[in-house]
């Protein structure tokens, strides 16, 4: 099938590298020159602009965005101008579901097609496959097929058939009307701070197993260890990250991650532990509000990355005012 991306960053380059892989002929746009040129030179036909890109495509066409969400918008209807009845724009980047549903209700009288991929696989996709989950009219996604088939990993070897569950086992899934797709990438990527926070937070307690052997000093703010012999243990937090992998019940691919980076840098040096956070986290929330869903650790996972960034330092110094201001309690100094 032949198919337009706009927006050849880490994840757009790779995936028209795996579609060209798979069989699929690609036109490929990006603001950067060097960036089409690059994949020109693997296969794709390269364009200078959105015109030429579209006029590069056979009707019905389709065109993929791979762009950050704060522009996919505006892009869309750029490319939207130059589109005809039944043709199709796929919104692949991390955008709100709101937008997909708004586009799709704007642009319905024109006869275009809006579908939604919540697209994960990051770095690794162009290797491991993309799991992708697809929101948008039937007619449209079945025509995108073969994409999402190229761009999917594909069933395991030891994947059971069930027909019940659809493409699913081969890593796509159309889950819903459009703006379902990014709904459930919403939720994933919300999930998916949860996970990381239970791992950090397991492996900083694996780090201070050895409390009761550490010297602290005399004036540190450290609360005491009743029974310190009960710390004694220096802990290899890398080989226990590697000895998880392997069949234990919190074995994943965050994990096989994490015992990379261990093994890498065991004391993580370079990093300063500001988390950011890309927005997905935030709307999670949001929507759990508007249904009235509680879901305290993916909330806490998400206030943690704020914390991280030294968004709490007003509150821990009002803190630390209060305390001393009742009880004349005065801040000691940090020994790291």
């Amino acid at each position: 099938m032949q198919i337009g991306m706009v927006g050849l960053g880490r994840m757009g380059a790779n995936m028209v590298r795996r579609l060209i892989r798979g069989g699929q002929d690609c036109v490929v746009f990006d603001v950067n020159p060097a960036a089409v040129a690059g994949l020109a030179a693997e296969g794709a036909v390269g364009s200078d602009s959105l015109a030429a890109l579209v006029a590069a495509l056979t009707p019905p066409r389709a065109v993929w965005l791979m762009l950050p969400a704060a522009i996919t918008g505006r892009v869309a209807r750029d490319i939207a101008a130059l589109l005809a009845p039944g043709d199709i724009i796929i919104d692949g980047g991390n955008s709100h579901y709101h937008g997909a549903m708004d586009l799709a209700a704007e642009l319905a009288a024109r006869g275009l097609h809006i579908v939604d991929v919540g697209t994960s696989g990051g770095v690794w996709g162009l290797e491991r496959g993309y799991c992708l989950m697809i929101g948008g009219p039937q007619e449209a996604v079945q025509r995108l097929d073969p994409v999402f088939r190229a761009l999917a990993p594909g069933a395991a070897d030891d994947a059971a058939a069930d027909a019940a569950l659809g493409t699913a086992p081969l890593g796509y899934l159309h889950c819903g009307a459009t703006g379902a797709g990014h709904f459930v990438k919403m939720v994933h990527n919300g999930i998916e701070y949860g996970v990381m926070a239970a791992y950090a937070e397991g492996f900083n307690l694996l780090k201070a197993a050895n409390a009761g052997a550490r010297p602290r000093a005399a004036d540190a703010e450290t609360t005491p260890l009743a029974t310190p012999h009960y710390y004694p243990f220096d802990i290899d937090v890398a080989a226990v990250s590697e000895v998880w992998r392997h069949s234990s019940v919190i074995s994943s691919w965050l994990l096989d991650l994490a015992a990379a980076s261990l093994k890498a840098n065991p004391t993580l040096s370079g990093f300063a532990g500001r988390v950011s956070d890309s927005g997905e986290g935030r709307w999670t929330i949001n929507a759990a509000i508007d249904t009235g869903v509680p879901v305290p650790v993916l909330a806490a996972a998400l206030f943690s990355r704020f914390a991280s960034r030294g968004e709490d330092d007003f509150a821990n110094k009002l803190l630390s005012a209060m305390r001393q201001a009742f009880g004349g309690h005065m801040e000691k100094p940090h020994t790291g």
